[in-house]
């Protein structure tokens, strides 16, 4: 009897803790389920009757700035996760290290992320396990453009654009879309058309074709200096399936005659990236000049803010927490 009665005088506070600990994990349960799924957050953006709009970030960090700023999604830029890393857009980051970033892209942040999948990195078998393991890491949906692989970035000037056969690229989508685990993981094709130098026929030709093969949404590119390519496109298209934009050479171009024309999402493309170098080289070089901080430290975050958005408060709880208290 009395050992019985010190065996639930110790397991008492055990299992008050159990109890209590059960209970914050069914609230922070709740309420993650009262937020729809990442990847139902990009099919609604997608979908949407408002234009909607994706800002451009290439690791944990800048991911999360974006989400700070109100943004409701990422764009996974393939130019601004391989500059990040040192190498051209050019497939010369592979796959899996690319995923890596994502991962940290996705723990940092509750919003989704588009993927610029390039090509998918190969044929449909390449395209399809990289669909398999974004899902896994929490990545909302991929953008593949029907080019060769090793792509070349649309925006070099004089470079060929070889693009792949319909067929081929049409079979791939629908090879990922078989993969996906999860219904609104989204698979958006990018039509090169333009790009390559081919007429409005060709671009249509290729979107209709991408469209039956079950992409969630087409991105049409250009790189002319004015959106005439998008009008021609969205009189055209009257109104298939969602269209996605990336406005970076024809930047003048108000929102809002995006917004007359129906389009659906506007990808703000490389932006973090580029303020990012500017920062830099300018920081560095009056370093270099001064050989002192004096005329920097006043211009950049403070080491307060970059603890702040590494989250770093967390941390101290969770030490409080589960760490042994000093006696």
């Amino acid at each position: 009897m009395l050992a019985s009665s010190a065996l639930r005088l110790v397991l008492a506070p055990s299992l008050c803790n159990a109890v209590a600990n059960n209970a914050i994990r069914a609230a922070s349960t709740s309420a993650s389920a009262s937020k729809p799924k990442k990847t139902t957050q990009l099919k609604q953006m997608l979908t949407s009757n408002n234009l909607e709009f994706l800002m451009e970030a290439h690791n944990g960090l800048s991911a999360k700035i974006v989400e700070e700023a109100g943004f409701k999604g990422i764009w996974g830029s393939g130019l601004s996760i391989s500059a990040s890393l040192g190498v051209r857009d050019s497939n010369e980051a592979s796959y899996t290290q690319v995923l890596e970033v994502l991962e940290y892209m996705s723990d940092a942040t509750t919003i989704p992320i588009l993927l610029d999948g390039d090509t998918g990195y190969g044929n449909f078998n390449n395209a399809r396990r990289l669909v398999t393991k974004l899902e896994q890491r929490g990545v909302a949906g991929v953008c593949m453009e029907d080019k060769t692989f090793p792509k070349t970035n649309s925006l070099l000037d004089g470079r060929a654009q070889p693009l792949a056969d319909i067929e081929e690229f049409s079979g791939k989508i629908r090879a990922c879309k078989d993969t996906q685990k999860d219904a609104d993981f989204c698979v958006v094709a990018r039509v090169e058309a333009f790009i390559a130098g081919w007429p409005l026929e060709e671009a249509l030709r290729r979107a209709e074709a991408y469209h039956k093969a079950g992409a969630d949404a087409v991105l049409i590119h250009s790189k002319k200096k004015d959106p005439s390519d998008i009008e021609a496109f969205m009189k055209a298209w009257n109104n298939r399936a969602p269209v996605v934009i990336v406005p970076t050479n024809y930047y003048t171009t108000p929102t809002d005659r995006f917004r007359e024309l129906g389009i659906s999402t506007i990808i703000w493309a490389n932006h973090n990236m580029r303020t990012a170098i500017s920062s830099m080289q300018a920081t560095t070089k009056q370093i270099f000049q001064d050989q002192s901080l004096k005329n920097v430290e006043t211009k950049i975050a403070t080491v307060k803010e970059v603890f702040r958005l590494q989250n770093d408060q967390e941390l101290t709880k969770a030490e409080d927490k589960y760490l042994p208290k000093e006696k």
